[in-house]
C-alpha cells in the first residue's frame, strides 16, 4: 500500500545512491547494497523479501549470457572474425564502418563488453600499422558497442531488466527479439552518425605511426659484464636487482653463462664471474645498477626484441582489459615474474610509451604492454591477468578451438527462448552447462566470467525499484511527467521519459538507470490509460544510449585510456549520437508498439 512515510525514505535514497553513483568513489554495487539494506532497515521493504533478488530470472539470465559469451571467446569464432580484419583496406574510414559494424552485430549476441575488447587491439593494431591515432577509432567502437546490445535480450542487461518489469504488468516478458525493430533502427541511425561524422568530431590524439616504434626498446636493452670481484658475485638475481629493499628500477631479461643464453631467469639464480646480464633499464637507473655492484659495460649488435625471444619464451603486447587484475597496482606489488613467470618489458598509454621506471607504474585499464614469457603458458597466463592478445602476434584467446559448436549451442539456446519452449533463462543456463560439459570452457572459467558487480547491483536494484513502485513514490513521479506532457498526449510523454532515461545514464549504471525508470514508466501508463510497452521500451533505449561522458557505461570507459581521451572529448561525437537515437527511437517504438 502508497504511503507517505515509504515514499519519503524511498526518495531519499534514491537521491543519495544516485549522488554516490554519479561520485563513483564507492563501486556501484556497493552503493546499490548500501540503498537496499537502508529501505531494508527503514521498513519499506521486508526484510524476508530483501534478497529475494537474487534468486530473480534477469539475474540467471546474465550470469547464462556472460558464460556463454566466454564460451564464444574460448570457441574461437570471434577471434577468427577479428583476424580476418587485417585485409580491411587501409583507409581510417572504411576500417571504422567495418569495425564498427562488427561490433555491433557481436554486442547484439554477447557481452558487449567481451565484443569491445576482442575488437579494440585489433583496431588500435591497425592505427598504428596504418600510421593514424587510434583515438579516431575507439570511441566509435565504444559507442557501436553499445548500439548493438540494444537490438536482443541478450544483448545488454537493461534489457533483461525491462523484459523483467513487462511481467509485472501481466503480460508475457519481452522475447528474444521483441527488441529488434526498435534496436534494429536505433543502432543503423547511430552507425550512420557515426560514420559520417565520427572523423571529423572525435579528437586525434598524438600517436606513434607504426607498431615498432611504440615499442623499440633497442635504446633501453644494454648488456652488462659480472667482473671477478663485482659485489654481484654470490649473491641471487632478486638480492642484486631488488637491493636493500628497493624498487627494481631494472628488468634482467637474460642471462648468459658459458656462452647458453637463459630467458625468464630464476630469481634465485645465483650470480657468478663471468655472467652476462641483458637488462632493460633507463640510463640514470642502468647507471646506478653498474655503480652499485662494480658491473662492466659491454657492446653487443644483437640488442633488441629478437634477443628477448626464442623457441621457448616469446614476447607479446596485450591490452590491459576492464576488470583485470593489474588495474590500479604495479608489476612489483603483484610479484608477476615470481607468481606468473612473466617480465613486464614496457607500458604504452595514450599512444605513448611511459618512460617512468617500470616497477613504479600503476597499470591502467587499455594501457598497452609488452610481455615476456614462456609460449606453452603465454595463453593462460594472459587470461588469468585480464590481458588480449594483439592480433599480430597471433597468440590464441583460451583452451581448444571449437569454431563450430560453441556457436551451435549458443544458437541452439536462442532459438529455444525464441520459440518459447523454455523461458530464456532456462535456455540460456543449459546452453552455457552443455559448453562446460562439452568442455568448450572449463568450469573455473564459467565461474571466472562471470560479473559479480553487475549481479549484485541487479538482484539489490530490483527490491529497492519495486519499493519505489509499491510506495507510490514511481506514481508521484509518473504524476508529475505525464501531467507535464498530458497536452501533448502520450506521444509527449514518451519522448521526455526517453530522453530523461538518456540524461541519466550517462552518470549512473545503465542496469540501476532501467531499474528506477521502468516503475516511472509503469505509473506513467496508469496515469494516461495507455499500453506500458512503448514507454518500457523507451526506458530500455534510453539506458543504452550513455554516449555522453566516460563513466556512464564500461565500454567508455574502457577506451578513454587507449585512445587518450578527456572527459569532455565524448559529448562532441555522443550528442550527435544521442540526438540521433531519439530522433529514430521515437517513431520506430511508436510504429512497433504503439499506444
Amino acid at each position: 500500500m502508497p504511503s507517505s512515510h515509504g515514499q519519503v525514505v524511498v526518495f531519499a535514497v534514491l537521491a543519495a545512491a544516485l549522488g554516490l553513483f554519479a561520485w563513483g568513489r564507492w563501486r556501484y554495487d556497493l552503493v546499490a547494497l548500501g540503498a537496499l539494506m537502508a529501505v531494508t532497515l527503514a521498513g519499506v521493504v521486508p526484510a524476508a523479501e530483501a534478497f529475494a533478488g537474487f534468486g530473480h530470472p534477469a539475474v540467471i539470465t546474465v550470469a547464462a549470457v556472460l558464460i556463454l559469451s566466454k564460451g564464444l571467446l574460448n570457441a574461437g569464432v570471434v577471434e577468427a572474425i577479428a583476424h580476418g580484419l587485417s585485409r580491411v583496406g587501409r583507409r581510417p574510414t572504411t576500417q571504422m564502418i567495418v569495425l564498427t559494424t562488427l561490433v555491433a552485430l557481436l554486442s547484439s549476441f554477447m557481452n558487449n563488453i567481451g565484443a569491445l575488447a576482442l575488437v579494440m587491439p585489433v583496431a588500435a593494431w591497425m592505427a598504428r600499422r596504418d600510421g593514424y591515432s587510434p583515438s579516431l577509432v575507439l570511441m566509435p567502437l565504444a559507442f557501436a558497442s553499445l548500439l548493438g546490445g540494444m537490438m536482443t535480450l541478450v544483448g545488454t542487461p537493461p534489457n533483461i531488466v525491462i523484459a523483467a518489469y513487462r511481467a509485472e504488468t501481466g503480460a508475457p516478458p519481452f522475447a528474444m527479439f521483441d527488441f529488434l525493430p526498435v534496436g534494429a533502427g536505433v543502432t543503423l541511425a547511430g552507425l550512420g552518425v557515426l560514420w559520417a561524422c565520427g572523423a571529423r568530431l572525435v579528437p586525434a590524439r598524438k600517436g606513434p605511426a607504426d607498431a615498432r616504434d611504440l615499442f623499440d626498446i633497442a635504446d633501453y636493452l644494454a648488456e652488462v659484464s659480472v667482473p671477478e670481484g663485482s659485489k654481484a658475485v654470490g649473491r641471487t638475481l632478486h638480492a642484486v636487482v631488488a637491493r636493500a629493499g628497493e624498487r627494481p628500477a631494472v628488468t634482467v631479461v637474460a642471462l648468459v653463462r658459458d656462452r647458453q643464453r637463459q630467458l625468464l631467469v630464476s630469481p634465485f639464480q645465483v650470480l657468478q664471474a663471468g655472467d652476462i646480464l641483458l637488462v632493460e633499464a633507463a640510463p640514470e637507473a642502468l647507471k646506478s645498477f653498474i655503480d652499485a655492484f662494480g658491473l662492466r659495460l659491454t657492446e653487443s649488435k644483437d640488442l633488441g626484441r629478437q634477443a628477448l625471444g626464442s623457441n621457448e619464451v616469446g614476447v607479446v603486447e596485450a591490452v590491459v582489459s576492464y576488470g583485470s587484475p593489474l588495474v590500479g597496482a604495479t608489476a612489483v606489488e603483484l610479484d608477476l615474474r615470481q607468481r606468473h613467470a612473466i617480465n613486464v618489458l614496457a607500458v604504452a598509454r595514450h599512444g605513448e610509451r611511459l618512460r617512468q621506471q617500470l616497477g613504479s607504474i600503476r597499470f591502467a585499464t587499455g594501457d598497452i604492454l609488452l610481455l615476456q614469457g614462456r609460449r606453452d603458458t603465454l595463453d593462460k597466463t594472459l587470461l588469468a591477468l585480464g590481458c588480449l592478445p594483439l592480433a599480430e602476434r597471433g597468440i590464441q584467446v583460451g583452451q581448444q578451438r571449437r569454431v563450430l559448436l560453441g556457436p551451435a549451442v549458443f544458437l541452439a539456446g536462442l532459438v529455444a527462448a525464441a520459440a518459447g519452449v523454455v523461458p530464456v533463462q532456462i535456455a540460456l543456463v543449459g546452453a552455457a552447462m552443455v559448453m562446460v560439459l562439452d568442455r568448450v570452457l572449463s568450469l573455473r572459467e564459467a565461474y571466472d566470467s562471470i560479473d559479480l558487480p553487475i549481479l549484485v547491483l541487479i538482484a539489490a536494484m530490483m527490491p529497492v525499484g519495486h519499493a519505489f513502485e509499491t510506495t507510490g513514490a514511481a506514481r508521484v513521479l509518473g504524476d508529475h511527467l505525464a501531467a507535464v506532457a498530458r497536452w501533448g498526449g502520450p506521444t509527449t510523454a514518451l519522448v521526455a521519459l526517453l530522453a530523461a532515461t538518456m540524461l541519466l545514464t550517462n552518470v549512473i549504471n545503465n542496469v540501476a538507470t532501467a531499474a528506477l525508470m521502468a516503475p516511472v514508466a509503469l505509473s506513467i501508463a496508469e496515469g494516461l490509460h495507455v499500453s506500458p510497452d512503448p514507454l518500457l521500451m523507451a526506458v530500455a533505449i534510453g539506458s543504452s544510449s550513455a554516449f555522453l561522458t566516460p563513466i556512464g557505461h564500461q565500454s567508455n570507459t574502457l577506451v578513454l585510456e587507449p585512445g587518450g581521451y578527456r572527459f569532455g572529448d565524448y559529448w562532441r561525437l555522443g550528442l550527435p549520437v544521442s540526438l540521433a537515437a531519439l530522433a529514430a527511437g521515437v517513431p520506430f517504438i511508436l510504429w512497433r508498439w504503439p499506444f
